[in-house]
């Protein structure tokens, strides 16, 4: 059984839970001659656990929802909110494609820098220290504050 659907894969694709043998649970068309089924209810029992599927399917929609809000809440409440303001002090993040990356015993972070200027969408620029400026923007997941 699945965390996230609390269902089985199993049932969702067929709306039964899987069982040796299989035509205990859906009859195949040698069972219903052997046993002498008629057509009509056949037909009513077949449309019943179809109908009986859609609803299987639409709690486990409903299910897997409300696990994907819980998994949000949970991980929203170890998130701290990081809010930077112009003139603030940062350390820029050292990623491996910048030419400062040197090997694993260089260091991780570089600066610190001052915050410029504030973009939409948290990018920020940034300046040194003797008042030279960025000219490309950097995301605020790059970036941390320092504490002097």
């Amino acid at each position: 059984m699945r965390t996230s659907v609390g269902e089985t894969p199993y049932l969702l694709v067929y709306g039964t839970e899987a069982v040796i043998p299989a035509e205990v649970e859906i009859p195949s068309l040698q069972i219903i001659v052997e046993a002498e089924i008629e057509d009509c209810e056949w037909v009513k029992t077949r449309l019943e656990q179809l109908t009986l599927i859609d609803e299987k399917r639409m709690a486990t929609v409903c299910h897997g929802q409300l696990y994907q809000q819980r998994m949000a809440r949970a991980y929203n409440k170890k998130v701290r909110p990081r809010n930077f303001e112009v003139g603030k002090l940062v350390l820029r993040c050292i990623l491996p494609y910048h030419q400062e990356a040197k090997g694993k015993f260089a260091p991780n972070w570089k600066g610190p820098y001052i915050i410029r200027k504030l973009l939409p969408k948290r990018a920020l620029y940034l300046g040194d220290i003797e008042g030279n400026d960025s000219e490309t923007a950097i995301n605020a997941d790059a970036v941390k504050r320092y504490y002097v």
